[in-house]
């Protein structure tokens, strides 16, 4: 099994940059995509649906040409949902899931503080809300595969810029604290890339200032976080960047 997580910062830009060709190739079995920016039909027909594939969205209904989420999938699930319960979360089109049996696969996309105090604020919400439901969800018997732009790097080794960025959103302590948490080795839920390469210094997300992805100053904002049942079915795992659809990379994970 073959999962693709990608932030595409505009679904129909990235697809101008020919990131449907450049998945079209790639023999997965289920793509999250985050920050669509875009209504699912202006994502219809051909451009947007690589053959065999089947799509399913959820956009942001607060403000269009914001947000969106989309898993696409060569099987149809058995069931799809949507939302979690908080309007306010909800509403802006960051959550996604695809049930196949016993298997739920994500696609999440979550706040940025960057935009400043209010979004952090936001932000905070959104971390103290999901914990509990996280924790249900890693508990409940059922394999979970989290994909998405989690906008929260885990430590020195996610970021090139370590000590400058410690008062930054995606680097606060509080903000890392709460991902690591989430990741209690043995019992929590396992970060495929970490994983994979515990020394690892990989990055999925640069800015478009700076020259920041000539010099490879990246952050690693982008996971498959998986129900600890899973940990022994990760075969490989890698971050896409011979092409730029984005300011994000394309993360793939295989599963045996």
């Amino acid at each position: 099994m073959r999962i693709i997580s990608f932030n595409a910062n505009g679904l129909r830009s990235a697809a101008n940059k020919g990131f449907f060709e450049w998945f079209g190739q790639q023999q997965a079995d289920v793509l999250c995509v985050q920050e669509t920016k875009a209504q699912e039909h202006q994502l219809a027909g051909p451009a947007f649906l690589p053959e065999g594939y089947k799509a399913w969205f959820r956009d942001a209904s607060t403000k269009k040409g914001y947000s969106g989420v989309a898993i696409y999938s060569k099987r149809e699930p058995d069931e799809l949902r949507t939302a979690l319960g908080w309007a306010e979360f909800d509403e802006e089109g960051r959550y996604l899931e695809a049930r196949y049996g016993n298997l739920s696969v994500v696609s999440f996309y979550i706040p940025s503080g960057s935009s400043g105090e209010l979004r952090q604020g936001f932000k905070f919400q959104v971390m103290d809300w999901l914990a509990p439901i996280l924790d249900e969800w890693r508990r409940s018997g059922r394999d979970y595969v989290l994909c998405g732009d989690w906008n929260i790097v885990r430590s020195r080794l996610d970021i090139k810029n370590w000590t400058s960025n410690q008062k930054n959103s995606g680097c606060l302590p509080a903000e890392r604290d709460w991902l690591n948490g989430m990741c209690v080795e043995q019992s929590g839920w396992v970060d495929a890339y970490r994983a994979l390469h515990p020394e690892g210094q990989d990055y999925t997300w640069w800015s478009n200032r700076g020259g920041a992805r000539a010099n490879n100053v990246g952050w690693r904002i982008d996971y498959q976080f998986v129900t600890p049942s899973l940990l022994d079915r990760l075969r490989g795992c890698s971050i896409y960047r011979d092409s730029w659809f984005s300011d994000h990379a394309p993360f793939t994970v295989d599963y045996a």
